[in-house]
C-alpha cells in the first residue's frame, strides 16, 4: 500500500503539538469535490457535516449534504420539515463577509436505506425481475436490517449523487455524514462485506438448483438443505432460494459498484475528516480511522476534536487555585471566592487532561492537521447555531487548547 495523501489547504502556523487544519482553505479548494466526515458515534459528525456544508455554501460552493442521522436533528437545524432520499433546498443562506454568496447553494438529504437499495435493484434489473426481487420477503429483510446495509447504501447514494452532479453540474461539493458505527472499521468494510455476501459462491451453490456437474452434489446439498429447513424454517429457505434465483444476474453488478465507490473514496477530489471528542475512547477510535485510511490510500484532510472544554480565564494553575482556595476556607469556611477558585482548578485540570490526550494522538500521528472546537453551552437547532460551529471550525487551532 502507498502512504495516505493528506488533502488540506495551506496549514496555519501552529507552535502546538499538531499542525492546524485550515478548514476554509479546504472548503474553498475547488479541487475538493467530496468531504467525508467519519468517526465513532456521538462525537458530533452530523452537526460538523451540516456546519461545513453551510459554511461552504455561504462561501460560494454549490453543496449537498447527505446525512445518516437517526435523531433527525439536521432537518430541524436547517429549517426543513422532513428530509428524505431527495435533496431539499435549504432556505436562509446569507451573504458572506464580502456581501454576496457568489452563487452558492445548499441542499440537504437523509439516507433512506431501503429506498436506495430499491433504486439499485430497479436500475439493474428488468421491471419484471425487479418486482420479483422487491416483493420477496427475504429481500425486504435484507434491505432493511442486514448488518452493513446502511453503510453500503450510504456509499451507494454518494456514488449516485456524484454521478448526477458530474452530468448536470448541480453540485460542486458533496458533504457526507457517515453512519454511526460500533467500530471505526465498519464504514470502510461494509460495502465489500455486503457485496461479497450477495456475490457469494457458496450461497449460489447452496440455494440454486443443481445444474450439470453440480448434480453430483445433490445428495450432499439435500442434507444441508434439510438442516437449514430445521434451523430457518421451510418458508424462509424458500424465500432465500427465490431471492437468489431472481437476484442472480445482479450479483456481479453489486461487486462492481462497491469497487467503483471504493475508488471514488480514494480519488484526489475526496477529503476525509475524522471527527472525535476529547475522550480516550473517541480519540482511540479516531486513531484507528487515521491508520485505516492510510492503509487503504484514502486522502485524509485532518482531525476535528469537538466539544473541547473552554480554557478558564486567568493565569492560575490548578495547584495554585486549589492552594489559594484552601487558605481562604481556613479563614472563611463559606467563602464564595474559595469555591470559585476550586471550580477554576477543576476546569483547568479537565482542559489539561484533554490537551494531554490530543498531544498523545499528535505524537502518534504528527502529520495530521487538527482543529479543536470548544463545547457550546446548548444544542445546535438552527442555521445560526450551525454558522457558529462553522466559524469555530475555521478558527479552531490546537495551540489555543494546549
Amino acid at each position: 500500500m502507498t502512504p495516505s495523501r493528506p488533502r488540506v489547504g495551506p496549514l496555519a502556523s501552529s507552535p502546538g503539538p499538531a499542525p492546524a487544519l485550515d478548514v476554509d482553505a479546504l472548503l474553498d479548494d475547488r479541487g475538493t469535490g467530496i468531504i467525508v466526515c467519519c468517526g465513532s458515534g456521538g462525537v458530533g459528525k452530523t452537526t460538523t457535516s451540516a456546519a461545513l456544508a453551510l459554511r461552504a455554501a455561504e462561501r460560494g460552493r454549490k453543496v449537498v449534504v447527505l446525512t445518516i442521522d437517526p435523531a433527525r436533528r439536521l432537518a430541524q437545524s436547517m429549517g426543513i420539515e422532513t428530509l428524505d432520499n431527495t435533496p431539499r433546498p435549504v432556505a436562509g443562506l446569507r451573504a458572506n463577509a464580502k456581501g454576496n454568496r457568489r452563487g452558492g447553494s445548499l441542499d440537504a438529504m437523509m439516507l433512506d436505506m431501503k429506498r436506495t437499495f430499491d433504486e439499485v435493484v430497479e436500475s439493474q434489473a428488468t421491471p419484471e425481475k425487479a418486482r420479483q426481487i422487491l416483493e420477496n420477503p427475504f429481500y425486504i429483510a435484507l434491505s432493511s436490517s442486514f448488518a452493513g446495509t446502511q453503510e453500503y447504501m450510504a456509499m451507494e447514494k454518494l456514488g449516485q449523487i456524484h454521478a448526477e452532479a458530474q452530468q448536470s453540474g448541480s453540485y460542486d461539493l458533496i458533504v457526507v455524514d457517515t453512519p454511526p458505527s460500533r467500530s471505526a472499521l465498519d464504514f470502510l468494510d461494509a460495502p465489500e462485506r455486503l457485496s461479497s455476501f450477495l456475490d457469494g459462491r457458496f450461497i449460489r451453490l447452496l440455494l440454486t438448483p443443481a445444474r450439470g456437474p453440480a448434480k453430483m452434489m445433490t445428495a450432499g446439498l439435500g442434507m444441508i438443505t434439510g438442516a437449514l429447513n430445521k434451523v430457518l424454517g421451510a418458508q424462509v429457505l424458500t424465500d432465500m432460494q427465490t431471492f437468489v434465483a431472481a437476484f442472480d444476474t445482479l450479483f456481479g453488478g453489486f461487486r462492481q459498484r462497491a469497487q467503483k465507490t471504493f475508488e471514488l473514496l480514494q480519488a484526489e477530489r475526496t477529503a476525509f475528516l475524522v471527527v472525535a471528542a476529547p475522550e480516550p475512547d473517541a480519540l482511540r477510535e479516531a486513531a484507528f480511522f487515521v491508520e485505516r485510511l492510510g492503509e487503504d490510500d484514502m486522502p485524509l484532510a485532518g482531525l476535528i476534536v469537538n466539544r473541547a472544554s473552554p480554557v478558564p480565564a486567568g493565569s492560575l494553575s490548578a495547584d495554585e487555585a486549589m492552594a489559594a482556595s484552601a487558605r481562604l476556607r481556613k479563614r472563611e469556611p463559606t467563602s464564595l471566592t474559595a469555591g470559585l477558585l476550586r471550580l477554576h482548578a477543576d476546569q483547568t485540570r479537565v482542559v489539561e487532561r484533554e490537551a494531554l490526550l490530543r498531544e498523545r494522538f499528535a505524537a502518534a500521528h504528527p502529520q495530521v492537521p487538527t482543529a479543536v472546537v470548544p463545547a457550546l453551552p446548548g444544542d445546535v437547532h438552527d442555521l445560526a447555531g450551525l454558522r457558529r460551529v462553522g466559524a469555530l471550525l475555521a478558527e479552531g487551532v490546537p495551540d489555543q487548547y494546549s
